[in-house]
């Protein structure tokens, strides 16, 4: 396969956070001559099969996808996984985890409020919450006050649950390294989702690529709709610096917010290894 080839490798459908579903996602991809296609919601696979039958359908050739949240260096990243075994338990489960996340972090919290001495925290708060995969703070902030410790939910938050206080732990999204084994682990090769979007000093993005290449990464979006005409010539030459395959995509969520349709995108420099060529034996 070519780099002369539309491929739109990053979409969303009503599985994570975009409008339409997987297969009118696939009739629109298909419409716009789109011959490459994956399906990349966020932090969730529950939408690949529906995916690849709808591309066959539409004649489409299809790599499962993901968009995995990383925090790096402060900042939320996105990892696409093209090409893995969407039904590997490995996946799944680390994919399940930083959705919730939850549960570690409820311990945590539990544990700040033990230190400042208030025992039995975690499972005073289980007393309140239906599934325990969903504890929040607000769980937390009920038995606080059906304990005693203070008079309503807002004095909790005040003294207990907001940054810098004893039961405060924010939200932590999968490690780089994980995210990237995941992908790997599984037969699919992980690419940066759009580098042009963070907000990294020159230092920083440096550290996310070296990391990323040293954890198993071979990819990184080229092309792709938030990239400025400027940045795809800057990534393409942080993919040469760095020797990364090149990835084309929209990040298509809906025909009434996204400014770049399925299939519109230029195509890849031609000097640049294409993502789907490293994927050959993975495209349905």
């Amino acid at each position: 396969m070519t780099s002369i080839l539309n491929a739109d490798l990053h979409c969303h459908s009503v599985v994570s956070d975009g409008t339409l579903t997987p297969e009118l996602l696939a009739a629109r991809a298909s419409a716009n001559g789109v011959e490459l296609w994956a399906l990349t919601d966020h932090d969730e696979v529950g939408g690949q099969q529906r995916a690849a039958a709808a591309a066959k359908a539409h004649g489409m050739q299809y790599l499962t996808g993901v968009e995995i949240s990383v925090t790096f260096a402060g900042e939320t990243v996105h990892i696409v996984g093209l090409g893995f075994d969407a039904n590997s338990p490995l996946m799944q489960h680390g994919l399940e985890a930083t959705r919730g996340g939850r549960g570690p972090r409820a311990m945590e919290m539990a544990a700040g409020l033990a230190a400042a001495g208030i025992p039995n925290a975690y499972e005073g708060a289980l007393k309140f919450v239906g599934n325990p995969k969903l504890i929040s703070r607000t769980h937390f902030a009920r038995f606080l006050v059906e304990s005693g410790a203070c008079t309503d939910t807002y004095e909790v938050f005040r003294k207990y649950l907001t940054e810098g206080k004893p039961g405060y732990v924010p939200h932590r999204w999968a490690a780089l390294k994980d995210a990237v084994g995941w992908i790997a682990q599984t037969g699919g090769v992980a690419v940066i989702a759009h580098p042009g979007r963070y907000k990294f000093t020159a230092n920083e993005e440096y550290a996310l690529f070296s990391e990323f290449k040293a954890h198993g990464g071979r990819g990184v979006e080229v092309i792709t709709g938030s990239h400025t005409v400027a940045e795809y010539t800057e990534y393409a030459d942080v993919a040469r610096e760095f020797d990364l395959a090149a990835s084309r995509g929209s990040d298509f969520h809906s025909p009434l917010e996204s400014h770049t349709d399925l299939g519109t995108l230029p195509y890849l420099p031609k000097d640049l290894t294409p993502v789907w060529e490293l994927l050959a034996d993975r495209i349905q």
